[in-house]
């Protein structure tokens, strides 16, 4: 028997004690068939009678004439995964794992849901002339750089109300006043045709010039 078929079957057995010491699988219950078990685990029928034969030794499972599994020890199964300095097993990590994925499934569906609502929104507005959205990038040397949008007085500087604010990977909707500008900002305007001149001019402006 290889090295590696010992190190599975007895990881199977560390794992069944686990899940009976944490009272998955509480005393005088009955575990799963063979078969059934193997394809929890993904592997033969035969490893898995292997990992109830060292379950049966340290007297944690009863397995009768008929191959029925019955726990009858969870002190015995929390003595075994003690005296192995077993914490935690692999498949044990394989379900966080499965449910870290579906969290992140699901969050990834709530933001593609919410880009594709900002970018229906920019859509419908970019019907509704002269006032369709426009995209003016931040320079390094802007003199905006640093100030917030309120003490800039925007609007009255350009006639541009900003919609949204694209920075790196975060979208702000609607930023207030108070929102402290930064090179490579993205600022999502509305406004009339000119609009986009005047506040590409005003904001990409050198410091010194604007001085």
């Amino acid at each position: 028997m290889s090295m590696q078929e010992i190190s599975g079957y007895k990881s199977i057995a560390l794992d069944i004690a686990q899940r009976i010491v944490s009272g998955e699988f509480p005393v005088q219950s009955k575990l799963s068939g063979r078969s059934l078990l193997a394809g929890q685990y993904h592997v033969s029928p035969e490893t898995i009678r292997k990992a109830m034969g060292l379950l049966k030794d340290e007297n944690i499972v009863f397995v009768s004439q008929g191959k029925e599994i019955i726990v009858i020890s969870d002190q015995k199964a929390y003595e075994y995964i003690t005296r192995n300095n077993y914490l935690k097993s692999v498949y044990s990590l394989k379900q966080d794992l499965e449910q870290l994925l579906l969290e992140k499934k699901k969050l990834d569906g709530k933001f593609e849901r919410l880009l594709t609502g900002i970018i229906e929104a920019s859509d419908r507005m970019k019907n509704l002339k002269p006032y369709h959205p426009e995209e003016i990038t931040i320079h390094e040397e802007s003199h905006v750089v640093g100030k917030t949008i309120g003490a800039l007085q925007f609007w009255q500087n350009t006639g541009a109300t900003i919609i949204a604010l694209r920075r790196g990977a975060n979208v702000t909707i609607s930023p207030g006043p108070h929102v402290i500008l930064r090179e490579n900002d993205v600022l999502v305007a509305v406004g009339d045709e000119k609009m986009y001149q005047r506040t590409e001019q005003f904001i990409n402006k050198n410091a010194e010039n604007h001085l």
